[in-house]
């Protein structure tokens, strides 16, 4: 029990040390931020408060946050210093909320604001900086998080489930924990947007509508489709969605607008779909699957049986 306790003991002093260093650093990159850029902007009147806002969110209370956190751990208060800190981690998710917000301001403003544009590149060269732009400094926040919920766990598993400071890291681990959720929601469903608007311009015309609110995207490929009559196979490009399966086919190579496009052939709703696997159950070479609809089956055929596999795991997901 004691050789347990010493070891524990070790590995927990090496993770807070490493806490502190890095924390160390991280205020120190926050801080270029904000003395070099939000303190002199907001005297100088460069930008107008309410994009000054947009393009910073509450970088200011993050930054204090991890000032009285830094504090605590040189003092060695792990345990009241991280509960506390906890207790203010709101400002992360907000500025997740808000971060391509702030990306889209930031480029408008060196395009549209010449004194903003010199202003940035003035501070960027300063030594404080090392080469690094304030694009390279806004999203450390996010980054920062995410190691916090490492350390936090590293800390929780060797600290004695008997001492005093066990409950409070353990409360600090969930805070952290439900922080990192909602930003990684955030990002998830910034990316899926993005993926629904790279389909929708993929496709021609505006007849069939991607950008619908709920939906998420799966997965994209091409398949073979088996005719029902003697009529040869073709290659069809697919694209499934949380609600919807899209057959699609290259527009003609010469088109003068629509030569990189994909033509809609059919949109097949989900709720109403049966996937079977017909074969490549056993190691064979490819598989075939088929799709039944309510008055429509597909047979769709690849070569590659790992594609099929994964194909038919991602529509029964999808239909479930």
């Amino acid at each position: 029990v004691e050789e347990q306790r010493a070891r524990w003991e070790r590995k927990r002093s090496r993770t807070a040390k490493e806490l502190l260093e890095t924390e160390h650093k991280y205020l120190e990159q926050l801080d270029l931020v904000v003395t070099f850029f939000v303190k002199i902007l907001k005297a100088k009147g460069t930008l107008k408060p309410a994009v000054l806002g947009t393009i910073f969110g509450p970088l200011e209370s993050i930054y204090s946050a991890s000032h009285v956190l830094s504090l605590h751990l040189e003092r060695g208060n792990l345990g009241t210093g991280l509960e506390n800190f906890c207790q203010n981690l709101e400002p992360y998710g907000h500025y997740a909320e808000n971060l391509e917000h702030a990306n889209k301001t930031l480029t408008e403003q060196l395009r549209k604001n010449k004194s903003f544009r010199r202003f940035k590149k003035l501070q960027e060269t300063r030594p404080q900086f090392q080469g690094r732009k304030l694009e390279d400094l806004l999203p450390l926040p996010l980054q920062r998080l995410h190691q916090y919920k490492h350390f936090l766990r590293d800390l929780l598993e060797n600290t004695s489930p008997d001492s005093a400071e066990y409950q409070k890291l353990a409360k600090a681990v969930k805070s952290v924990s439900e922080v990192s959720q909602w930003v990684q929601d955030i990002i998830h469903k910034r990316e899926n947007s993005l993926q629904l608007l790279r389909v929708q311009k993929l496709l021609k015309g505006q007849k069939t509508q991607v950008l619908t609110p709920g939906r998420w995207y799966i997965r994209e490929g091409w398949l073979l489709v088996v005719p029902s009559k003697g009529e040869e196979v073709k290659r069809r490009m697919f694209f499934l969605f949380s609600d919807i399966f899209i057959a699609t086919k290259p527009c003609h190579p010469l088109h003068p607008l629509n030569s990189k496009k994909l033509a809609c052939q059919a949109v097949y709703p989900l709720h109403q779909c049966v996937v079977d696997k017909v074969f490549g159950h056993t190691q064979s070479q490819g598989g075939l699957l088929s799709l039944s609809f309510p008055h429509k089956t597909l047979l769709l055929m690849s070569s590659d049986q790992q594609d099929i596999n994964n194909w038919y795991q991602s529509l029964t997901a999808a239909v479930r």
